[in-house]
């Protein structure tokens, strides 16, 4: 009952953390949700660009590649190499999903720091990076674990279970909550990080807005780009730790 208890108030601390904020935001009414207008706009962008992108690279491709095709072969052959190696030999069906949220990530983080978000104005809030909300980031946590927790019961059906008393019963309330703490540890590195971020260089432009902020900014582009890398690979690990059943 306590192990029950402890993973009943994770799932709570998940979904009052989604409503935490930070300055003002733009509120749509769905249906009877209230959603954070500006992130599903910028979300959108993302999403537009990535799908260009894609319908570029597969329109006619070539037997001797160009600059282009030779770019998103080796953006897939290293997708490729990150969930081979951490989820092992039956990575193929996985390659979608891990290079879906490294690709969606990298581009959001980007986006934050190259598309000039701040001079759209809104009647309340401002555009930034969609991982600059909680909420992303705890959604993309979420749909990992649910990924984590379907290739390990597709694999070895309830005998997935077994690993909680494993290797010893005595371990199974921390094995429990591992699993439950894991969505909150992703969501918080990848939120924590995009926010200070944009918020450093946010006030170096305002402080000594010519030279100063500009080495921050590239700063931030090779940061976001490990974020989305750490996020991947922690994912991927993740399912191929499910798969396998080893900590």
């Amino acid at each position: 009952m306590n192990v029950l208890s402890c993973s009943t108030n994770t799932f709570k601390v998940l979904y009052e953390i989604s409503g935490v904020e930070v300055g003002q935001h733009l509120y749509w009414q769905i249906g009877g949700f209230q959603v954070h207008g500006q992130v599903l706009i910028t979300s959108w962008v993302v999403i537009a660009i990535l799908l260009v992108s894609a319908s570029l690279a597969v329109r006619n491709p070539q037997t001797i590649p160009n600059d282009g095709q030779n770019f998103f072969e080796y953006v897939l052959e290293f997708i490729r190499d990150v969930s081979q190696t951490q989820i092992g030999e039956e990575y193929g069906p996985w390659v979608p999903f891990i290079g879906t949220m490294f690709l969606f990530i990298f581009v959001c983080n980007w986006s934050g720091a190259l598309l000039p978000w701040k001079i759209i104005q809104l009647p309340h809030g401002e555009l930034a990076a969609p991982t600059n909300d909680i909420n992303t980031t705890v959604a993309l946590a979420l749909l990992t674990s649910v990924a984590y927790f379907y290739a390990g019961l597709s694999k070895k059906g309830l005998g997935y279970f077994s690993k909680y008393i494993q290797p010893t019963p005595i371990l199974l309330p921390i094995n429990i909550l591992e699993d439950f703490t894991k969505p909150l540890s992703l969501s918080f590195r990848l939120f924590g990080n995009i926010l200070a971020d944009e918020l450093v260089v946010v006030v170096l432009v305002s402080l000594v807005p010519s030279v100063v902020p500009i080495p921050v900014m590239f700063l931030g582009l090779f940061t976001s780009g490990i974020q989305a890398l750490i996020f991947a690979t922690l994912a991927a690990a993740y399912i191929g730790e499910s798969m396998e059943g080893h900590h």
